[in-house]
């Protein structure tokens, strides 16, 4: 890994890393909920890259190896199952400036964002508050934190909400029973890729605190569909229809509540990225985005002097 690190605001370092050519139109992915950058696959991110874009992956704040705020207090578990966090260490409006200050060190003016789960939730208020920066918005397996939409399968609560092995081996054997509750049943699954992973994600930096603060952040953020109505950027919503842990429902309120957006339901497909699904997944993010980039006239590699 070709792994770098950028200084993005507010105490707030970032690790990334980049792909393809830097004069492409801009690609930023953005992860899910305590899930590193290593979870947007190489592989996916080389494909993307062929596509014609530079893309980039990085891990968000209390995550592998970007800041970690652990002087900020961590939600009780009462907290989140009562969705009050009195006191949030942040919220997903201070996810969205990390990513905007991770562009401007990178000298991006604006990018095609594509975030995944709570990455989605991010993706969305980047778009939301930050519209000049953003050239479409993709958002994945995502919800707009309305309480009677996307909510998880009660299976999956154990999982998600438990705590996580300090050790090695188990913190390997417990993510492959989550992404074993959560993943895709509708498509085939490498153990061994998975299991390398989830290993790779550990050796680089495991933190459960900061999961459990990310978690906070999206519950304080409440509701955002009222905020997502601001949205200007084309809009692509992908969401699988066997999703246990944002259910089908929040896919299909994200693109109601942003105006002109584009569902694209996947049969079979849970809450990951399975590599049999990358063609269709892989190929609707391109073309969306080409899409985007003809319809505003956007150059090729538009960026900051």
């Amino acid at each position: 890994m070709d792994e770098r690190f950028a200084e993005v605001g507010n105490g707030i370092t970032l690790c990334y890393e980049t792909f393809g050519d830097p004069t492409a139109p801009p690609m930023v992915l953005i992860m899910g909920l305590g899930t590193q950058m290593v979870a947007w696959d190489t592989r996916f991110c080389e494909q993307l890259a062929a596509d014609g874009f530079f893309v980039v992956r990085f891990d968000n704040r209390d995550t592998g190896r970007s800041t970690r705020v652990d002087g900020k207090p961590v939600p009780k578990l009462h907290e989140i199952a009562l969705r009050r966090i009195a006191r949030p260490a942040y919220k997903l409006s201070d996810m969205a400036l990390d990513t905007v200050g991770l562009m401007d060190a990178l000298e991006i003016e604006r990018a095609h964002v594509v975030g995944v789960s709570m990455g989605g939730m991010i993706a969305q208020t980047v778009a939301a508050r930050h519209p000049t920066r953003v050239r479409s918005l993709t958002s994945i397996m995502s919800n707009t934190g309305a309480r009677f939409s996307g909510q998880p399968a009660l299976k999956t609560y154990p999982v998600v909400l438990g705590s996580a092995p300090s050790d090695r081996d188990g913190f390997i054997e417990r993510g492959i029973k989550t992404w074993t509750t959560i993943g895709s049943p509708g498509f085939e699954r490498d153990d061994l890729e998975l299991r390398e992973m989830i290993a790779l994600s550990f050796d680089r930096g495991a933190s459960p605190a900061g999961t459990a603060r990310q978690l906070g952040a999206i519950i304080a953020s409440g509701d955002r569909r009222r905020e997502l109505r601001a949205v200007q950027a084309p809009t692509l919503v992908i969401h699988g229809d066997a999703d246990k842990l944002v259910a089908p429902s929040g896919g299909r309120a994200t693109a109601k509540a942003i105006d002109g957006a584009r569902l694209i339901t996947i049969p079979g497909m849970g809450h990951d990225l399975p590599k049999d699904a990358w063609p269709q997944i892989i190929g609707a993010i391109a073309q969306h985005a080409h899409t985007a980039d003809v319809a505003t006239g956007d150059t090729p590699a538009v960026k900051a002097a």
